[in-house]
C-alpha cells in the first residue's frame, strides 16, 4: 500500500470520527435550543446530514478495503460528550454553542478540502464526489451559522 493511500485512509477514518463527534454535539444541543426554533430546525437538519455523511465516509473507507477506527470514533464521541456536558452549566450556552459550531464547521471544511485533494490525487473519483458533496453541506451549515449568529445573539439578549 502506498503512503498516499495509507494517509488517505487514515484521514477518512479521522473524518468519520469527526462526524461521530459532530453527531454527539448536535444531538446534545438540539433539545437545549427549543427557544430558538430556526436554530433547532437547522441543527436537526444538519444532524440528519451528519449521520448520512458517516455512511458515505464508511463506504469510502470500505471501497479501499479498510474499516473505520473504533478507537478514533470513541475518542470523538467522548470529546463531544465532555463539550456537551460543559455547556449545560453556561447560562449563555446558546450563543457560545453557535460560535463553537461555526468554528467546528470550519474544521470540517478544511478536513474535507484536504480529503477531496487526496481523492483527486489518488484518482478515487467516487470518493471525491462523495467528499465534495459532504463539503458542500458543511459549507452550507457554516454559512447558515454566520448569517444567523447576530439574530440568535439578539434573541438571547432579548430573553434576559
Amino acid at each position: 500500500m502506498s503512503d498516499s493511500r495509507e494517509h488517505f485512509i487514515d484521514w477518512l477514518r479521522d473524518a468519520h470520527a469527526m462526524e461521530k463527534q459532530a453527531e454527539t454535539l448536535l444531538d446534545g444541543m438540539k433539545d437545549r435550543v427549543k427557544d430558538y426554533p430556526s436554530l433547532q430546525n437547522r441543527i436537526i437538519q444538519h444532524l440528519a446530514e451528519t449521520r448520512q455523511q458517516q455512511v458515505q465516509l464508511k463506504a469510502c473507507i470500505q471501497r479501499l478495503d479498510a474499516s473505520t477506527s473504533e478507537l478514533k470514533d470513541f475518542a470523538g464521541k467522548a470529546t463531544a460528550l465532555g463539550q456537551t456536558l460543559s455547556g449545560i452549566f453556561m447560562e449563555d450556552e446558546v450563543v457560545k454553542g453557535v460560535i463553537s459550531s461555526y468554528v467546528f464547521e470550519h474544521l470540517e471544511i478544511a478536513s474535507y478540502k484536504a480529503l477531496v485533494a487526496a481523492a483527486e490525487q489518488l484518482g478515487d473519483i467516487e470518493s471525491q464526489r462523495s467528499l465534495e458533496a459532504i463539503l458542500q453541506q458543511e459549507q452550507a451549515m457554516a454559512n447558515w451559522l454566520m448569517e444567523n449568529i447576530p439574530s440568535i445573539t439578539q434573541a438571547y439578549l432579548n430573553k434576559k
